[in-house]
């Protein structure tokens, strides 16, 4: 199993508020990363986004069955590709997902779904816990698999000659496993549907209350629940969870069309007999197609030093550092800047805290606003209000994690 590098346990990370960091992948990579069928825009229902597991492309992981099985329920879908196959740094697919999320969420004009195997039913989580302005523009999370804490599975010695960035991080004791479920795994308003299966043989454990995929702390509602709860003699592993199995789709579906996650009550046992999901042909040209083109790249996720040739990915001796946002400490140009707007009407002030994110200038929540040696924090909309009958004044805003502002008036 992989160990943790370089990074106490006792890691103050970042306040569930803090806000993200500007993206540092350039725009134009963002924007190539990310294909939308057109009915996105302007949905009618909510739309999905679908996030590939490690090791695949999403054309190779969704093309031949979701894609397909969403069009036929009339659902719009864009589907995001990761760098290098998915092989490289989960921290910076982190920063795709979040220029995914409010891409989508612009087009739509309504909140999304994400849908996700193995690592992309964990990586949509990252986003959502460093980039709290994410957390408004999703409605619910669905993870097939998920390594929502990790895996057992690597063994000692395994990435003794190097291994990809995105083997390391998901090994149980790694630090990003560690900072991804720090403070809350789970936010408000938020539904999670975490499906997995007890024969899976590359996410483990997968069965009992420390089922890897599960989550549990934070205001989200939550069904976790595994394939074999439904159809006891349901056989789906790992790579066929995501891609094939029709009781994981029926609970995916479920919570695609009700509010809240999926309820494995409304899942009729018909789904137990059923050979695969709806989408899926397994005789089509392109079902064997991807199927042969993504061998090369899985075949890295087990054997490390492949991932250069397959991938592109590096091969590293150690875990990738952790960026400097997921802590509370961070300062600097890593760190995100306030910037204040203030208005007055007689004698109200109102002041507004934002950071610039990219294209986006994002709200604030919890910052500190000090003026006249009086405090306060600022809203869910990032505002603070004095009243105050002076002209002039000074005003100074800070919030740990980001790096401070102050403005004259």
């Amino acid at each position: 199993m992989l160990g943790a590098a370089g990074t106490s346990q006792a890691a103050t990370y970042a306040p569930l508020n803090q806000p993200g960091p500007p993206l540092s992948v350039p725009a134009a990579a963002l924007r190539a990363s990310l294909k939308c069928e057109p009915s996105v825009t302007n949905a009618k229902v909510e739309p999905v986004l679908l996030n590939p597991a490690t090791g695949v492309t999403p054309e190779e992981n969704y093309s031949w069955n979701w894609e397909p099985a969403l069009d036929q329920l009339g659902i719009p879908w864009c589907a995001y590709t990761a760098p290098n196959h998915t092989l490289n740094d989960i921290q910076t697919s982190g920063e795709y997902l979040v220029y995914a999320i409010r891409t989508m969420y612009g087009l739509a004009h309504r909140k999304i779904a994400i849908i996700g195997h193995s690592q992309g039913g964990m990586s949509m989580r990252w986003p959502l816990r460093f980039w709290p302005d994410t957390r408004a523009m999703v409605d619910d999370v669905i993870g097939f698999s998920g390594s929502n804490h990790g895996t057992t599975v690597l063994a000692p010695g395994m990435c003794a000659t190097g291994c990809p960035p995105a083997d390391w991080q998901q090994g149980y004791e790694s630090n990003f496993i560690r900072a991804l479920n720090s403070g809350a795994e789970t936010f408000p308003g938020i539904s999670y549907t975490e499906i997995y299966t007890h024969t899976d043989e590359v996410v483990q454990p997968n069965s009992g209350p420390n089922a890897t995929a599960a989550v549990h702390t934070g205001g989200g509602e939550i069904t976790n629940v595994a394939t074999q709860d439904i159809c006891p003699a349901d056989r789906y592993e790992h790579l066929t969870i995501g891609t094939v199995d029709p009781v994981a789709y029926a609970l995916a579906v479920d919570a695609l069309t009700h509010a809240g996650p999926a309820n494995p009550a409304r899942i009729p046992q018909s789904v137990c007999s059923q050979v695969a999901m709806p989408g899926v042909n397994p005789v089509a040209a392109n079902t064997l197609l991807q199927l042969v083109d993504s061998l090369p790249t899985l075949a890295s996720v087990t054997v490390g030093p492949l991932a250069g040739a397959t991938a592109g990915a590096p091969v590293v001796t150690a875990e990738p550092s952790l960026e400097c946002y997921v802590f509370a400490a961070c300062t600097g140009a890593a760190a995100p800047t306030l910037r204040i707007s203030i208005t007055r009407h007689r004698h109200l002030i109102r002041v507004l805290v934002r950071t610039l994110e990219g294209d986006y200038l994002v709200p604030v929540a919890g910052a500190t606003v000090t003026f006249a040696g009086r405090r306060k924090r600022t809203n869910a909309r990032g505002i603070a209000r004095f009243r105050s009958r002076h002209a002039k004044g000074r005003i100074v805003v800070q919030l740990a994690g980001c790096n401070p502002a102050a403005q004259k008036f």
